[in-house]
């Protein structure tokens, strides 16, 4: 049985250290659209809401969450904690929980170089990928404080695709 109406992913959240650096980053670097912020989220005494909802610490706190749309595809809910003795490094790709999050853009080259006059951290040189998803290049990047992106280009597809029944959503091809 499968999720009862499933209609794709809305949101992505995750953790940064410094909100006001967060944001420059996705809108004046990458380009999203500010939306909105919620306030500070905090337990009262004796109240396990926090561990409870969040599976976080109940004496965390939240200090500012934001919410970014960054074109097609679900949207960014950030969130800046106050920081605890328990809080740990961002993963690495390779860490049980690593994880990044990829942007199609339409010239990868461009969108590199851009990075670059940015600042930000480029990994290498796009790759041209083999195989099923032959068509696509790529490159991985550092956020000013550690986390993984990536930008993906395959504006002729992917091989994949010439015999697929389902293709992958395509963030050029919203409606497809």
């Amino acid at each position: 049985m499968t999720l009862p109406g499933l209609r794709g992913a809305e949101h992505i959240g995750f953790t940064v250290p410094d909100l006001e650096e967060a944001h420059r980053f996705f809108v004046d670097v990458i380009g999203c659209d500010y939306v909105y912020s919620l306030p500070t989220m905090r337990r009262e005494e004796g109240d396990d809401w926090m561990r409870e909802h969040l599976n976080v610490d109940p004496r965390s706190v939240v200090n500012e969450i934001r919410f970014y749309r960054c074109g097609f595809g679900p949207n960014f809910e950030v969130f800046e904690y106050a920081p605890t003795p328990s809080q740990q490094r961002q993963p690495l790709n390779s860490d049980l929980g690593g994880h990044h999050i990829a942007f199609y853009v339409d010239d990868l080259d461009a969108a590199v170089a851009h990075l670059r006059t940015a600042g930000i951290r480029v990994l290498g040189e796009p790759t041209a990928s083999r195989n099923a998803s032959e068509g696509q290049r790529w490159v991985y990047f550092l956020s000013p404080w550690g986390m993984q992106f990536e930008l993906v280009s395959y504006p002729s597809g992917k091989a994949y695709e010439r015999e697929a029944p389902v293709v992958l959503w395509h963030p050029a091809r919203p409606a497809e």
